[in-house]
């Protein structure tokens, strides 16, 4: 009788045990959950803040509450390549003085060899900066595409040195249209043999859409160990005469999906700098103008909105 009493209250423990282990188990601290990353930091993309000196500029991204500025450093940039190594300094030395890292740019770099591209990444360097989104090639007539990529691939391989030598990292962008990388899988290609520590992707979900429709995820899913900074905009498209172009508009009102390109991005737990662009028409801050036809008060309403939906967006995905 002991004997069967004793196995009796070993089944009924181990019993009650089992019923109580989810308890239990959810009463234990959670580990953190993809979907609570956080944003990672917004930088508003410079082109549409020409209109300012750098001092300017600077304040008013700190303002508007972004954690830096993309600096445009190329032709008809912020800071001209001709003039880099007087200005980019300037340009560094007002960022942080605004409280803001000088950490991203954009740059018409796409040759190692070339003096003018060396010398801007050498100077950059020095100033602190971390990160830069590179020129986008084209296709010639003389070479077949497949030919052409092979020596594209070249070109990032000896840029990937170059930016490892200088602590530097580079990103290709993926453009739609006809410049080389519009299909991400060239993009692929190209960065095959590249240094993947210092050359990689600014995926930008727009142009993803415009040339993927709805295949972009598997284009995200092929370059997403490559993506060093991510490019933040949304469009529609409209009909003229019966030819379909892109229209870019505010944040959240176009047909981007972004629910679930940053429940992926959480997914795979890419926490790269944000460039958040305002392509769409703002009195003419949209094309890098450097006199506007709105007061600048409309552009910054614009930057601030956008940056407000940014964050509602990755808060619900």
């Amino acid at each position: 009788m002991d004997t069967l009493y004793t196995r009796r209250r070993f089944v009924k423990q181990t019993a009650l045990a089992a019923s109580a282990l989810p308890l239990v188990t959810a009463s234990l601290p959670a580990q953190t959950e993809k979907a609570d990353l956080p944003l990672p930091d917004v930088h508003i993309f410079s082109k549409h803040l020409q209109f300012l000196n750098y001092a300017d500029m600077a304040s008013a991204a700190a303002e508007m509450g972004f954690a830096g500025v993309d600096l445009t450093v190329r032709p008809d940039g912020h800071v001209r390549p001709e003039r880099v190594d007087d200005d980019l300094p300037k340009a560094a030395e007002a960022l942080k003085k605004a409280g803001l890292p000088p950490k991203l740019m954009t740059t018409a770099v796409g040759d190692a060899t070339n003096a003018v591209d060396v010398r801007l990444l050498k100077t950059a360097s020095k100033a602190g900066f971390k990160l830069y989104r590179m020129k986008w090639y084209q296709y010639g007539e003389q070479k077949s595409i497949p030919e052409s990529i092979v020596g594209f691939q070249q070109q990032l391989r000896a840029l990937g040195e170059l930016n490892k030598s200088l602590n530097l990292i580079g990103c290709y962008q993926n453009h739609a249209g006809l410049l080389v990388g519009a299909s991400v899988w060239e993009i692929w290609e190209m960065l095959k043999t590249a240094v993947p520590s210092y050359m990689g992707v600014q995926y930008d979900i727009r142009h993803a859409t415009v040339e993927g429709g709805q295949s972009w995820p598997n284009g995200l899913r092929l370059l997403q160990p490559s993506i060093k900074s991510i490019a933040i905009k949304d469009f529609i498209w409209s009909t003229k005469s019966g030819v379909a172009t892109v229209q870019d508009v505010p944040l959240g009102e176009g047909i981007v999906d972004f629910k679930r390109y940053f429940t992926l991005l959480k997914k795979y737990e890419i926490q790269m700098p944000v460039s958040l662009h305002i392509e769409y028409p703002v009195g003419g801050a949209e094309h890098g103008a450097t006199r506007l036809t709105v007061p600048q008060k409309e552009v910054f309403n614009a930057m601030k909105r956008d940056l407000n939906r940014l964050h509602e967006l990755w808060k619900s995905a």
